[in-house]
Formats: structure tokens, sequence, C-alpha cells
């Protein structure tokens, strides 16, 4: 019985002194948090690729996408195996700082050459205004949907 006491004498000190907590006093004000971030410093990471979403100013192709669908629509050759075919083309490429198109990828085609075929178009592609976060030109991941022309 002496054990047994000792026992839970023994759990019941070590809870006491396990579970010591200090308790906040004042409530968390949410705007003085808000004028400490704006007040931070922010420090961008120089080859950080930053998708179009959070971008602030957007990269754009000189002209407009309309322009720029235009110029692939010219520069694009269909495959003389297969003149009628149709469908789509899925490519991302990387708009750098200067304005080049770089790590130009298809990430899908359907096949005969179509996927080659855009990705030499893609690389004649005059340079492009760069998008822009905090008022720093930066790299942008950009994703292109193709549809071939009838």
């Amino acid at each position: 019985m002496k054990k047994f006491l000792i026992l839970i004498l023994i759990c019941f000190i070590q809870n006491i002194f396990s579970q010591h907590k200090e308790v906040k006093k004042s409530q968390d004000d949410l705007r003085d948090n808000l004028k400490n971030y704006k007040k931070e410093e922010i420090i961008l990471d120089e080859n950080h690729i930053y998708n179009t979403a959070g971008l602030e100013i957007l990269p754009s192709f000189p002209g407009g996408t309309f322009k720029f669908h235009q110029f692939i629509s010219k520069k694009y050759k269909k495959p003389n195996k297969q003149p009628s075919l149709q469908g789509k083309i899925f490519a991302t490429f990387v708009i750098e700082k200067n304005g080049t198109l770089n790590d130009i990828k298809i990430v899908y085609d359907i096949g005969f050459g179509t996927g080659d075929e855009l990705l030499r178009v893609l690389k004649l592609s005059p340079k492009w205004k760069p998008g822009k976060q905090n008022n720093k030109e930066v790299r942008t991941l950009y994703s292109l949907v193709f549809y071939l022309p009838k």
C-alpha cells in the first residue's frame, strides 16, 4: 500500500510541475502585426521563379497576348504527314529578367512532331516585358495552351 501511495504522489507532483505554462495576459492586436509586416524588409531571391498568379505586374509579349498568338500561328508549320491534325499543345517556359524565354518545355503534345515545332517557334520569340514584384524585374513561369490551326 505504501508503494502505491508513493507512486500516486510521484505522478501527482510530476503532473503539477510538467504543466507549467505562462498565460498571456493581453489579447494579440492583429493591427500591430500588420504594421510590423509592412515595415519589414522583404528579401527577394534573385533566381526565384515566380508564378504569374502572385505577381504585381505580369509579363507581356510586345503588342499583347493577341499578338503573341498571331506570332505563333504565323510561324507554326503543321506536319506534312497529318495536315488535318487538330488538338492542343501544352507548354511552359520561364521569362527571364531580360525578357528572353528560357527552359521551354512541352508538357503535352499530340504527336507527329507538333511539340518540337512549337518549341522551335517559341525559341524564335522576341523579348518580352518581364514581370515585376516589389518594383523589381523577376523570373516568371508562363504556361501556354496552343490550339493547332485548321
